[in-house]
């Protein structure tokens, strides 16, 4: 009996060595495998400056992309995989629970299907620089083997490359805000846009990753508004400072006339904003309305929706995630489901589906690299005319002197008579739109009066000097433009005003100010916080007297900036949430219990608590969240009680047009190059400049960069 119960036992064991050897190689065995793109040889050479930044000279287009991937990978190759894995819906096996969901989401949107039915249309340059991108990222994986981290995710192509910006592109304005209450089945957020009836109601609101804190700010100053005929551009975008949708600065040039220096994400061969020889532009996230939710009545078996009093099959395919947990990765069944609206969710509440901006389109890759050759004021809104890039306002300039913004969206073309602020009735047809509003219909504003533009996350009615405001019943209703403003863009017009003609320091002293206009949220929220009554805490009566005395400047130079820092961010989460202040007491209370923790005191310097740091590095900051210097999210040190900023100013550059138009820039990035190589000299070179307020040059051209050359190569 003995032996029968050692064979028994010796079986078990076996099994469940079969079973951990399985949970630990199924996955990359039942991928799907990746095809190469059509081989081709690419004439590349890159040539790192300084910084490390990287200049790519090609004789083609794509010979610049493929040394756009060939570079960023070299920097930065494990976020450009995670990227990577997200596209081919395997995010769960590389990240663990957290991608799982990232794959849920590709599979509840279509993403591949969408690559399926429009990758053809693009046309054929486009389809060249993605395939030339993906080979670069190839390459780098086969020289580098040890550096894979999913195996079987190599090869790329350029079908791969286009699912990363399907895929991404609706989160820019919100679509993550809802598909979490949706799956949760929580109320829905509260949407922007004039109201278009009396009812209040479940309403839904895209404000992008992040939603309570998304924030950029950018800057146009005409040559008539400069001190010496210049025309200045600032790009000044608050992204997170790691991961997919980090800044990767560089400067690309082809014998087919692209020259461009800016700034780009993991994934893409070409900048997403910069300059060129002749124009520029940069982008601020807006928030109109680009997303309807629409309830369905479902069967009782719920497989059919009724539309237009007919039953139809709800669309419904089994799809499995693959969740790493430690050495295993477990499969984990989930069920997608599809109507003629778009991607749909069952929870307790109901069936809902969701149609967004954007929608099953790959415009937007043509639009981005259409817009980095153009030459002129007139075909940079040729290329715009495109309308494939979902949305987020674009602020422009140009070596002619014009500046101008446009409120770029794809606006929904709605029918009236509908609550589109609200949760539609998902069996009317005529409500599920098929198109979008023309290029002619979005909101733009060209050199106003004033000479300068500004946006920083606020209503485009408001984007320059008084007087030069947009009209909002110019604009449909439908279209859901906000009315928000932000501290930001009160302050910068606030300060715009008071300064006359302006110069290159004037310019910078705006974009690096750290002050809270007082008005709107700001006013309210310190008065509620002084109304806080004490109840014996003479805590509370101190952290009060501070605020009391507090100068509304988060330059580290006052009393009470720290305190100050923590109580602010809560009030602009709800800010940006249009949702009531938090709850005064509950907010000052955790606020002071953090700072007697960890500093023994109310008022530590403001550079004490607010930190920059990447590896050895840690070094002091200002600003705060809603400041045109923005930090806006931090990681709370659990040890020293330390905010280690994430989010906020990321890559800064300053662009100018002199009268003859030559065109010169400066950039900053917070940390360097190469944000994941710690052994790199560029891991953190930049981070000193950053916090004291300095940049570095941009080296446009040949001439320019080979005396400041460090390091030439072809891969």
């Amino acid at each position: 009996m003995l032996r029968v119960f050692k064979r028994i036992a010796l079986g078990l064991v076996a099994l469940i060595v079969v079973v951990a050897i399985a949970l630990a190689v199924w996955e990359p065995l039942v991928a799907e495998e990746g095809k190469a793109p059509p081989v081709r040889s690419y004439d590349v050479e890159i040539v790192r400056d300084d910084f490390g930044v990287p200049h790519i000279f090609g004789k083609t287009d794509p010979d610049v992309a493929y040394g756009v991937a060939f570079a960023h990978a070299e920097d930065d190759f494990a976020t450009l995989q995670e990227v990577a894995a997200m596209t081919r819906m395997r995010s769960g096996a590389m990240t663990g629970a957290d991608g799982a969901k990232v794959d849920f989401a590709a599979h509840l949107l279509d993403i591949r299907g969408t690559v399926d039915r429009k990758y053809a249309q693009l046309p054929a340059d486009i389809r060249a620089l993605l395939d030339a991108y993906a080979a670069g990222l190839n390459h780098y994986a086969d020289k580098h083997p040890d550096e894979v981290r999913l195996t079987g995710l190599f090869p790329l192509n350029g079908q791969d490359i286009a699912a990363g910006f399907a895929l991404r592109s609706p989160f820019f304005f919100g679509l993550d805000s809802v598909l979490g209450a949706l799956v949760e089945g929580n109320d829905l957020p509260i949407e922007g846009g004039p109201q278009l009836t009396g009812k209040e109601v479940a309403r839904v609101t895209p404000i992008g990753p992040e939603p309570d804190m998304n924030g950029s700010n950018a800057f146009a100053v005409a040559p008539a508004r400069s001190t010496d005929n210049v025309t200045r551009l600032i790009s000044n975008s608050h992204q997170p400072w790691r991961g997919g949708v980090a800044w990767y600065e560089l400067v690309v040039h082809s014998e087919e006339g692209w020259d461009f220096a800016g700034a780009t994400f993991p994934g893409s061969p070409y900048p997403f904003l910069g300059h060129n020889k002749t124009l520029g532009w940069t982008n601020t996230v807006n928030r109109p309305d680009l997303i309807d939710v629409y309830k369905l009545e479902l069967n009782d078996d719920k497989t059919q929706y009724k539309l237009d009093g007919k039953w139809r099959d709800l669309e419904a395919r089994q799809v499995w995630l693959k969740v790493k947990v430690g050495p295993f990765t477990l499969p984990y069944p989930q069920t997608v489901y599809r109507s003629a609206h778009g991607p749909v969710i069952l929870n307790a509440k109901g069936a809902f589906a969701i149609r967004y901006a954007g929608i099953d389109d790959l415009k937007m890759l043509e639009q981005y690299f259409r817009i980095n050759k153009a030459r002129n004021f007139d075909e940079w809104k040729a290329a715009m005319s495109i309308q494939g890039v979902p949305a987020t306002n674009f602020i422009y300039a140009d070596a002619a002197g014009n500046i101008a913004m446009a409120y770029n969206a794809l606006f929904p073309a709605r029918k009236p008579g509908a609550d589109w602020r609200g949760v539609l009735p998902g069996n009317r047809s005529e409500l599920i739109w098929q198109g979008h509003l023309p290029w002619d219909k979005v909101p733009l504003l060209v050199n106003p009066a004033s000479g300068y533009i500004m946006n920083a996350n606020n209503t485009p009615y408001v984007a320059a000097g008084p007087g030069d405001e947009l009209e909002p019943e110019a604009f449909s209703p439908l279209m859901g433009i906000e009315s928000d403003m932000t501290n930001r863009a009160r302050q910068a017009i606030k300060l715009f005003e008071a300064a006359g003609q302006i110069d290159a320091a004037t310019l910078e002293r705006i974009k690096y100010d750290v002050g809270y206009d007082k008005s709107d949220y700001a006013t309210g929220w310190i008065a509620a916080l002084l109304a806080v009554k004490p109840e014996g805490d003479e805590r509370i009566t101190q952290a009060q007297a501070l605020l009391r005395a507090w100068d509304w400047q988060m330059d580290g130079k006052g009393k009470g900036d720290a305190l100050a820092l923590m109580l602010m961010r809560p009030a602009m989460r709800q800010s940006y949430r249009r949702l009531p202040l938090p709850d005064a007491r509950d907010e000052l209370t955790a606020a002071i219990e953090h700072l007697t923790k960890h500093f023994q005191s109310l008022d530590p310097r403001l550079g004490t608590v607010l930190r920059l740091r990447q590896g050895t590095i840690d070094l002091p900051m200002d600003g705060g969240s809603d400041t045109l210097r923005a930090a806006t999210l931090w990681d709370v040190d659990e040890k020293d009680g330390r905010f280690a900023v994430r989010h906020g100013d990321s890559f800064i550059q300053f662009v100018e047009w002199t009268a003859d138009g030559a065109v010169s820039s400066r950039s900053i990035q917070p940390f360097g190059a190469a944000t994941t190589r710690p052994d790199s000299p560029h891991y953190a070179d930049q981070a000193k400049l950053f916090v004291e307020h300095k940049t570095k040059p941009v080296y446009f051209t040949r001439q320019q960069l080979m005396p400041h050359a460090k390091r030439r190569y072809r891969p």
